[in-house]
């Protein structure tokens, strides 16, 4: 039987297969972390990546934003070509990329970011995930960028034929495009699909989206043997330490797996004292003292 990933060892974890890691999270009862960054901005301290940083204060996951697959460029990285061999070796975490599924005949609330091919889903860009060993893939859209639910749906599919790793879809926000964040018709698609884990607007990041809609969402999924991971993409992980943890409570309960800090703050990082409060809310301080202080050699 798999381990829980709140009591394992670096080497452990990233022998995991990734049903194995699924099944780790899970055991794990609501106590994981994601953090994400902006892979090349320059990191908060310019030396030193953001994923390294993350996992000293808590995060359990590092997800990159804005990487180019195709020019991969990791502040903080000497070899940014094999980043995910550095940063397996840096932070003996599991490493993710954001890859987008942009909808070009989407209707659009405000102006359209144009984005990189290397940054958009296509299966050129989900092979070259697969080939460089990336532990997971989160389809997902930034401010802007015109990422629709249908193209959402359409990607999973493509992503899980293509693809070894975990497998997380959903918005967290608008993506600038005129729809509902949290469709329960859409997302009932990604699980038919074959998504592993469900993102979901965080309680109190989205207007309007309260307990009883991310419950519904996690019901929903966890009949049907998919995770959920809330997400606050909404810049308020640079608010003060007591919104970040009232917004991690609130999400507990309502029985996320995972809980997703964004990227806003100093060098594209979530402020480091609101991913320790998270941690420190979601598991208390014995399972943060060990999941940070526990040694990467181990």
């Amino acid at each position: 039987m798999v381990k829980r990933f709140i009591s394992s060892n670096a080497s452990e974890i990233l022998k995991m297969t990734a049903a194995e890691l699924k099944q780790s999270i899970k055991a794990s009862e609501g106590r994981i972390i994601l953090s994400e960054n902006v892979a090349f901005k320059e990191s908060y301290i310019g030396d030193v990546t953001n994923a390294e940083i993350a996992r000293a204060f808590g995060a359990d996951l590092i997800l990159l934003n804005g990487l180019d697959l195709f020019e991969p460029l990791v502040a903080g990285l000497d070899n940014s070509a094999d980043f995910v061999t550095e940063l397996h070796r840096l932070v003996g975490r599991p490493i993710g990329v954001n890859l987008e599924p942009v909808d070009n005949q989407a209707q659009m609330a405000g102006e359209r970011l144009d984005i990189n091919e290397g940054r958009k889903a296509s299966l050129a860009t989900i092979k070259r995930a697969q080939d460089l060993g990336v532990d997971f893939i989160c389809l997902t859209g930034n401010p802007g960028t015109g990422v629709t639910n249908q193209a959402i749906i359409d990607t999973i599919r493509l992503v899980k034929e293509n693809f070894s790793g975990l497998l997380i879809a959903g918005k967290m926000h608008a993506s600038g495009v005129d729809e509902p964040v949290a469709d329960l018709e859409a997302i009932g698609k990604f699980i038919a699909a074959g998504v592993d884990i469900v993102l979901a607007p965080a309680v109190g990041s989205v207007p309007g989206f309260d307990e009883q809609d991310l419950k519904v969402v996690v019901r929903l999924a966890h009949q049907q043997g998919a995770l959920v991971m809330s997400a606050i993409g909404t810049s308020q992980e640079s608010a003060d330490e007591d919104t970040v943890k009232q917004m991690a409570i609130r999400n507990k309960i309502c029985g996320v797996d995972i809980q997703h800090i964004g990227d806003s703050g100093y060098g594209c990082l979530a402020p480091v004292e609101n991913i320790f409060a998270m941690s420190k809310a979601l598991r208390g301080q014995r399972h943060t003292i060990s999941m940070i202080s526990r040694s990467i050699n181990r």
